[in-house]
């Protein structure tokens, strides 16, 4: 199909993707992860969204993937079960690729706790997402961040 998405194992050899791991976030990216932090997930997307088009290579798919695990929070917030769900496994087809840590991002944690939130997520099913247990949304963890 003509619309479908490159995702980044198909577009960068795994040594793009390794030397891409070094360097610093961009401004936008580091605002986006703190809103992120704050639950201000919508917010946190607008920043993101700014860092990912601004960004080329593979950092640029690195932040669509934190970005839709931060959409796929504001879904589970505003009671929205598809698009959660959706958001969620965009975000891991977008992740995949990437070493554990990733721009001093702890990706291996982040992934962990989406993977837990969906899981729960998709326990209560659609009828109880109001009853999903916010405490699951954790922050992402950054180099020398205490857990």
């Amino acid at each position: 199909m003509p619309n479908e998405p490159v995702y980044p194992e198909q577009r960068f050899n795994p040594q793009e993707i390794e030397q891409s791991r070094y360097g610093k976030l961009h401004p936008q990216a580091g605002i986006g992860i703190e809103l992120f932090n704050k639950g201000e997930y919508f917010e946190a997307h607008e920043a993101l969204e700014l860092a990912w088009r601004e960004e080329p290579g593979p950092v640029r798919e690195f932040y669509r993937g934190i970005l839709q695990i931060g959409v796929a929070y504001h879904h589970i917030l505003n009671g929205n079960y598809r698009g959660a769900v959706k958001m969620f496994n965009r975000a891991k087809k977008w992740l995949a690729a990437y070493p554990a840590f990733y721009r001093g991002v702890n990706l291996a944690q982040l992934k962990d706790d989406a993977l837990q939130a969906e899981k729960r997520l998709i326990e209560l099913g659609m009828e109880n997402i109001h009853q999903f247990e916010r405490d699951l949304l954790k922050p992402i963890l950054l180099e020398g961040t205490p857990e």
